[in-house]
């Protein structure tokens, strides 16, 4: 959860279903400005992470429709759970 949260694409389109409530791909796009295979990219990231559900859904004149809602979730950030998540990062640390 924190990798998926440590870019600011991904934060902006938190916000943004939280503040709208769900939208599809398209239209969020639009909003954050930026583009549907970038979006797609960073909804696939925050997915994975359980951050986000989608749901496809047809329209009146019969386009498939990604819809991106935010899910419920609780982060607490300790110490403790900033050395658990440490443990996942991967290659040696930078000197």
């Amino acid at each position: 959860m924190l990798a998926a949260l440590a870019n600011p694409h991904r934060l902006r389109i938190i916000a943004a279903l939280q503040s709208d409530g769900r939208n599809y791909v398209s239209q969020l796009a639009r909003e954050i400005g930026i583009s549907r295979p970038l979006l797609h990219l960073h909804l696939q990231k925050l997915e994975e992470a359980g951050l986000v559900t989608s749901q496809l859904e047809l329209s009146r004149d019969g386009r498939a429709l990604n819809f991106f809602d935010v899910s419920d979730f609780f982060i607490e950030l300790t110490p403790e759970a900033i050395a658990q998540a440490a443990q996942s990062l991967t290659g040696k640390p930078e000197k």
